[in-house]
C-alpha cells in the first residue's frame, strides 16, 4: 500500500493563495450584485446600497428601511444568495486546508498500520 504524504507547504501556500483569491473575487461579484441592486431597485445612494449589502451578505441584516414590495422581494432573494456565496466562499477556502489535515491522518493511520516487523 502507497503512502501518499501531503506536498510540501511551499507548495501548498501558493494554492491555497488561488483559493482566497477566488473566493475573493466571488465576494466581489456577490457584493456588487447586491449594491447595484440595492442601488436601482430600492433606490439608495451608492454608499447606504454597499452597507446594505455588506451587512446582508455577512448575516448581519440590512440596515435601511425597503420603500416598496420589488426591493423587498430583491432582498429577499439576495439574502438567499448571500446565504449560499458565504458558504460556498468557506468552502472554497477551507477545503484544501481540510484535505491537508486529513492527508495527514491518513498518513498516521498508514505509519501506524504498517509499522516494520509487525506484518
Amino acid at each position: 500500500m502507497s503512502r501518499r504524504h501531503p506536498i510540501p507547504l511551499n507548495r501548498f501556500l501558493p494554492l491555497w493563495a488561488k483559493c482566497v483569491a477566488f473566493a475573493a473575487l466571488l465576494l466581489t461579484l456577490a457584493l456588487g450584485i447586491g449594491v447595484a441592486g440595492y442601488h436601482w431597485i430600492a433606490g439608495f445612494s451608492w454608499v447606504d446600497a454597499l452597507l446594505n449589502a455588506c451587512m446582508i451578505l455577512t448575516g448581519m441584516g440590512p440596515v435601511g428601511t425597503l420603500p416598496d414590495d420589488t426591493s423587498k422581494l430583491f432582498a429577499s432573494a439576495y439574502a438567499v444568495f448571500s446565504g449560499v456565496v458565504f458558504l460556498s466562499m468557506a468552502g472554497v477556502v477551507l477545503a484544501p486546508a481540510i484535505h491537508r489535515m486529513l492527508h495527514c491522518f491518513h498518513m498516521d493511520e498508514d505509519e501506524k498500520d504498517h509499522r516494520p516487523g509487525t506484518d
